[in-house]
């Protein structure tokens, strides 16, 4: 018994062991902000986020996962790695990995994601712009100019090593 009340006490233990976790995303590194929260401002930090209640502002969870439960009401722009819209939400999401809008979910703004899936059911409106790996849009232009430019370039060089 002496053991298992040694581990308790080192409370930053049980943290150092989040990154070896496989997955990002489990139920116990997820913060919740419940039905009856209201939160005006800047949301910020290193952990996914479940979304029941009011947010008002910005979102940012750059690498995590972001979830807009049904009862979520959503007011602003959100960056993470996944985004979840069960609920409604008016404002911008850039998502590094992918945006899923559920049958249930609603969301009025524009999608920047490499990957997004929107149910039957759904409700969007705004644009889209699919980006591999979530890059800024700068750089995915110069790297689509880059490839045609790769393919013609390599030949002129190769021509100029023959001769």
């Amino acid at each position: 018994m002496s053991t298992p009340s040694a581990t308790a006490t080192m409370a930053s233990e049980p943290v150092a062991p989040r990154p070896s976790v496989g997955g990002t995303t489990t139920t116990a590194d997820q913060a919740t902000i419940g039905k009856s929260l209201v939160i005006k401002g800047e949301v910020t930090g290193s952990e996914s986020l479940y979304i029941d209640g009011r947010v008002e502002g910005s979102i940012s969870l750059a690498g995590n996962r972001v979830t807009i439960g049904r009862n979520g009401v959503v007011a602003a722009n959100i960056n993470a790695r996944e985004i979840v819209v069960l609920g409604k939400v008016r404002g911008n999401l850039t998502a590094s990995d992918r945006v899923d809008i559920r049958s249930d979910g609603s969301l009025t703004g524009d999608v920047v994601a490499a990957r997004i899936s929107i149910e039957d059911g759904a409700y969007f409106k705004g644009g889209i712009d699919i980006r591999k790996g979530g890059q800024p849009a700068q750089q995915t232009q110069t790297k689509a100019n880059g490839k045609d430019e790769g393919v013609t370039a390599p030949e002129p060089a190769a021509v100029g090593a023959r001769a």
